[in-house]
């Protein structure tokens, strides 16, 4: 597995992504005190905000430059080991090419596209957390938000699978579709690999369209309760910050969905082993 194999990167991005989130999760509560102070001729408030950019900026600036030293060396390794196996097993050219390209993908996700899902994880089980301690229903309606995007992903579930897997089929098809300098074929193919492109697109389109539905309607309620139980100004600023702070993350959680359920597909062709002529078995990112 990768990681296992990668633990120690792995994890050492992962914890920096940890505290990045954090930080960045207290900004609105951060700075709707120092609102609050400055409306009172105070200042703690706005010393705090400052020391919270500063660490926030460390942190987010370090863990860049790891990130992209770590999963460089996790590529070099793995892609090698890839090539060797499926020229060993006579995989055709085509085939091994493209899932080099899945291979890109596979490792640009941990770099990319993983930080960003545990950040907004984070975002989001904080930003529940402190509207249940401003306001219970606005707590409440924000869980149930949550609740109506599991629910459309558990009714899309099948068909997002399947297109998935029919485009990287497609996908591992395309240098034999130019090598056989046939018009026709390269034609048809481009043509099915964008048909179930545009299949996954429109897919997406309608989870967005439900899950906003939702949106709406916290949008709408939170002003409202967050005036009627707060006089603090800064209280209810922070409020608002952290419903649209949550309303982001989850409008973002359709596309982190849809990359989970891609690369648990591509995992799934990347991590075939099957024993090469030495008896020995290269273990690649599988399930």
């Amino acid at each position: 597995m990768l990681a296992k194999r990668f633990r120690l990167r792995i994890v050492g991005t992962l914890m920096l992504v940890v505290l990045e989130s954090v930080a960045f999760l207290l900004f609105p509560l951060v700075l709707g005190l120092a609102i609050d102070d400055l409306i009172g001729g105070e200042r703690a408030g706005l010393i705090a905000l400052f020391a919270l950019t500063v660490v926030a900026l460390a942190i987010a600036t370090g863990r860049r430059f790891y990130d992209t030293r770590a999963y460089a060396s996790v590529y070099r390794t793995i892609a090698a080991e890839m090539v060797e196996r499926e020229h060993r097993d006579r995989t055709p050219v085509s085939k091994i090419s493209a899932r080099a390209t899945l291979l890109v993908e596979f490792v640009e996700f941990l770099e990319e596209s993983l930080p960003m899902i545990i950040g907004s994880a984070i975002s989001i089980v904080g930003a529940v957390l402190i509207l249940l301690s401003m306001h219970t229903g606005v707590g409440v309606a924000a869980v149930g938000l949550i609740v109506l995007v599991a629910l459309v992903y558990l009714v899309t579930m099948r068909a997002n699978t399947r297109f998935n897997a029919s485009y990287n089929d497609e996908l591992e098809r395309q240098v034999h579709a130019i090598e056989s300098e046939s018009v026709p074929t390269t034609i048809r193919h481009f043509r099915d690999l964008m048909r179930w492109r545009v299949n996954l697109s429109d897919l997406e389109t309608f989870n967005y369209a439900a899950i906003f539905i939702g949106v709406i309607g916290l949008l709408i309620y939170s002003p409202v309760a967050l005036v009627d139980e707060s006089a603090r100004q800064g209280a209810v600023f922070a409020g608002m910050m952290y419903v649209f702070q949550y309303i982001e993350d989850v409008l973002h959680s359709p596309l982190y969905l849809q990359q989970l359920i891609r690369l648990d597909e591509i995992a799934g062709r990347l991590g075939r082993t099957r024993p090469a002529p030495s008896g020995d078995r290269v273990e690649l990112p599988g399930r």
